[in-house]
């Protein structure tokens, strides 16, 4: 019985295997390689983070007066418009205060138009003086050549000159007494007289402060944090509510600060918001990064120079924009989770802005200015109706 040939091994099954074994190392190479290369052309050039949330502005409506409440004409998720009246004030002492303006300021212009008819008065206080001074000086000049001659007595010559000298001092006495009248008006009219002007200001100071009994919102935005109640007797500067205006929102994403050394203002960005998830992609750009690290503003910043000290990695709030037409699309909430990545391909802008800002991307409001316009006019009715023919 031949045994060699049935202990040697079939050769077959040893090939197959090793053939085997190349093909899924060679399957393994690949993908190491691929993703190699996806991580240096892609990856390293972006930096992701999903510590990020929505931000905003959330708009404190503070009332500029004190008073008791008396309307409330919003109510929290409603949305506002600028300029609308939001809280209303009992307008009790204010309208009163604004009658004593509207009176006093009547009152100033009749009083300069007084003035300038006292320096007219005065005025023709001079002539007469004058025309008295012509006549006693020629009623002297007449009897001082008679005394000579005796013809009449020297107690006539001394009324004469006394009265000469009467009529001086009367004439002295009334050009003082058009100087301080004149000098109270002339130079301006009666609109721009100092005492018109001193009640003109008090009329805008009252007229401001009655119209603020009505508070507005500043801006357009819808309405949160309301504590306000009807009847509560509030102070000036009190926070009433909130309003946040959602078309004009950030992401404050916080990057680990070996994640900042690529970042660059004007970097493109995309975020995804855990509102929507991956499906809705929003675009935006680098705009700004903090100053400083999270722990650095915190309410208690950490004592690093003390003996039980840790080492942390620091974050540091990076300002990304959101694209408007995208929140239009899109709306997102303040404090809403994110995830941002920053593709960092071009590194060649700054990580600091170089120059201030022109103030383009900041914010005002104009709904206040209205009050003030409107005082003027009133107050400009009230003294054309209090002119008469005065100039």
């Amino acid at each position: 019985m031949n045994t060699t040939s049935d202990a040697t091994p079939p050769a077959a099954p040893n090939g197959k295997r090793r053939r085997i074994l190349t093909i899924v190392a060679t399957a393994f190479a690949v993908l190491g390689l691929l993703w190699f290369v996806l991580w240096y052309v892609v990856l390293s050039e972006r930096e992701k983070t999903d510590d990020a949330y929505v931000s905003g502005n959330q708009v404190a409506v503070t009332s500029q007066i004190a008073g008791t409440v008396v309307g409330i004409y919003a109510n929290n998720t409603e949305l506002v418009s600028a300029g609308q009246v939001l809280v209303r004030l009992d307008p009790t002492d204010a309208e009163t205060a604004l009658n004593r303006a509207t009176s006093a300021l009547a009152q100033s212009v009749r009083q300069v138009r007084q003035q300038q008819a006292m320096a007219g008065q005065y005025d023709a206080q001079i002539a007469r003086s004058r025309l008295e001074l012509v006549r006693t000086e020629e009623d002297l000049a007449r009897r001082s050549p008679l005394l000579a001659d005796q013809a009449i007595a020297s107690e006539e010559v001394k009324h004469a000159e006394e009265a000469v000298a009467m009529a001086r001092a009367n004439l002295s006495q009334a050009q003082r007494q058009a100087d301080a009248a004149h000098a109270l008006v002339d130079g301006v009219s009666v609109q721009d007289n100092p005492a018109v002007q001193a009640a003109r200001a008090a009329y805008r100071d009252a007229y401001v402060n009655a119209s603020r009994n009505a508070v507005v919102a500043p801006v357009a935005g819808f309405v949160a944090l309301r504590s306000v109640q009807l009847g509560q007797r509030i102070q000036a500067g009190a926070a009433l509510l909130n309003v946040v205006p959602l078309q004009n929102l950030w992401v404050d994403a916080n990057f680990k600060e070996g994640q900042l050394r690529n970042l660059r203002l004007g970097q493109p960005t995309e975020v995804r918001s855990d509102l929507y998830g991956g499906s809705v992609l929003f675009h935006g750009k680098v705009i700004g990064m903090a100053a400083g690290t999270g722990a650095a503003f915190s309410l208690l910043p950490a004592q690093n120079a003390s003996g039980n000290w840790i080492k942390v990695v620091q974050r540091v709030p990076v300002r990304v924009s959101i694209a408007p037409e995208d929140l239009a699309k899109h709306p997102l909430r303040i404090g809403l989770s994110t995830t941002v990545t920053v593709d960092t391909h071009d590194r060649s802008g700054a990580m600091l802005a170089a120059v201030p800002e022109t103030g383009a991307t900041g914010a005002s409001t104009t709904v206040y200015a209205a009050d003030l316009a409107r005082a003027d006019a009133d107050a400009n009715a009230i003294i054309t109706r209090n002119l008469g023919g005065a100039p």
